[in-house]
C-alpha cells in the first residue's frame, strides 16, 4: 500500500474501534477520540471528572474492544507500591530448597486502569513513574520488561473533592493527554438510562489485537511533518514558559512552570494521529491546534494569583493559541 492507502486503512480501523466503544459509551465523542489518540501515539491518558461519569466504564470498554491483557488497580490511601509493581516472596520447592521468587503485580498488563489514582498517597502514585516512561519495572536490582503495547489509563476526581492527593508534577508530565470528562447532555442521559436500566446490556466486541496496534503506532511515527509546522508546535510549548520570548502576558503573570519537551512531543505525535484519522498522510497547523488543550493543560502549572483570579490552565492555553502565530513571530 502507498502512504495514502495506509492513511485510509488507519482511518477505517480508528473509526471501527471508535464505533465499538460508542456502542457502550454515550456521548463523550471528543474523550473517546482523545483516548484512542493516546493509544495509537503510544502515550498514557489521564481522565478527570466527578464520580459516576463513566470514566472507568470507558477504559473497560476499550479493553473489551482490544485483544489485550487488561488489569484494574483501585487506588486507595492504604495502597502500597509493592501492591502495584509486585514483590519478591520466599518459596520452597519439592526438595525443601527455599528461594526468592518475583510475584508480578497488576502493572504487568497491556492496558492498566489506574482507577481514582489521586486517592493514593504520592509514594504509591510515584511507583508508576518508571513503568510509564521506560516500560520497565525494577525490583531488588532486577529490571523486568513490560509487554508491548503498554498503556496506562488513569482516572482521577477533581482535587477539590474529599480524600484526594495532588499528583506529582513529574507524574503528570508522563501522561500524554489529560482529558476532562464533563456531564452528559439531556439526550445523552436519556440514552444512558435506556442502555443501563433494562434487562439487555450492551458490551464491546474485540476488533483489534496487539500486532495491529503496534503496526499503527509505527505508522504514526512515519507520518511526515513540515519544518514550519513542527516549529509552530515548538513555539506553542515555549509560549507556556515564563521568561520565553513567546510567552504571552497571561503566561508571564499567571504561570509558575510551563511545559517540558514532552509537551512538544505530545503535540507532534497527536497531530500525526489526527492527520491519519482524517485520512491524510501529512500534518497541518490545525492538527497541532486541535491537540493543544489535551497535551498542554496538565503541563501548565498556574500560580496562586491565577487561582485567586479564577484563571485556569485551559484559559492560558486558549490565550496562547490565540496569540502565537503560525509564522515565526514573537508574541
Amino acid at each position: 500500500m502507498d502512504a495514502q492507502e495506509k492513511a485510509q486503512a488507519f482511518r477505517d480501523d480508528f473509526q471501527r474501534l471508535h464505533d465499538e466503544i460508542s456502542k457502550v459509551i454515550v456521548g463523550s465523542e471528543a474523550v473517546i477520540d482523545g483516548v484512542l489518540t493516546c493509544l495509537f501515539a503510544g502515550g498514557h491518558c489521564l481522565l478527570e471528572g466527578v464520580p459516576g461519569l463513566g470514566k472507568t466504564l470507558l477504559v473497560r470498554t476499550l479493553s473489551e474492544a482490544l485483544h489485550l491483557e487488561f488489569s484494574r488497580i483501585q487506588f486507595t490511601p492504604d495502597l502500597m507500591p509493592a501492591d502495584i509493581i509486585g514483590t519478591n516472596i520466599m518459596v520452597e520447592d519439592e526438595n525443601g530448597v527455599r528461594d526468592f521468587q518475583f510475584r508480578k503485580g497488576p502493572l504487568f498488563a497491556n492496558i492498566v486502569l489506574a482507577d481514582e489514582i489521586n486517592r493514593a498517597t504520592p509514594k504509591t502514585q510515584s511507583a508508576l513513574l518508571e513503568a510509564m516512561q521506560e516500560h520497565t519495572i525494577s525490583v531488588a536490582r532486577t529490571t523486568h520488561i513490560l509487554d508491548e503495547p503498554f498503556f496506562v489509563m488513569a482516572t482521577q476526581n477533581p482535587i477539590e473533592m474529599e480524600g484526594t492527593y495532588t499528583l506529582p508534577e513529574a507524574q503528570l508530565d508522563r501522561f500524554f493527554f489529560k482529558l476532562d470528562v464533563g456531564y452528559p447532555t439531556e439526550s445523552d442521559l436519556i440514552s444512558i438510562l435506556d442502555r443501563t436500566t433494562q434487562r439487555e446490556t450492551v458490551s464491546g466486541q474485540p476488533v483489534m489485537d496487539a500486532a495491529k496496534i503496534k503496526d499503527w503506532q509505527a505508522l504514526v511515527r512515519d507520518v511526515p511533518i513540515a519544518p514550519k509546522i513542527q516549529e509552530y508546535a515548538v513555539r506553542l510549548v515555549l509560549a507556556t514558559q515564563p521568561g520565553s520570548p513567546y510567552a504571552t502576558e497571561k503566561v508571564s503573570q499567571y504561570v509558575r512552570f510551563g511545559s517540558s519537551p514532552r509537551g512538544a512531543q505530545a503535540l507532534v505525535l497527536a497531530a500525526k494521529v489526527g492527520a491519519l484519522r482524517d485520512g491524510r498522510f501529512n500534518v497541518g497547523f490545525e492538527d497541532i491546534r486541535r491537540a493543544a488543550d489535551a497535551a498542554l493543560r496538565h503541563r501548565v502549572l498556574v500560580n496562586f494569583e491565577a487561582e485567586a483570579d479564577a484563571i485556569s490552565s485551559d484559559a492560558i492555553v486558549a490565550d496562547i493559541l490565540e496569540r502565537v502565530n503560525t509564522a515565526a513571530q514573537v508574541a
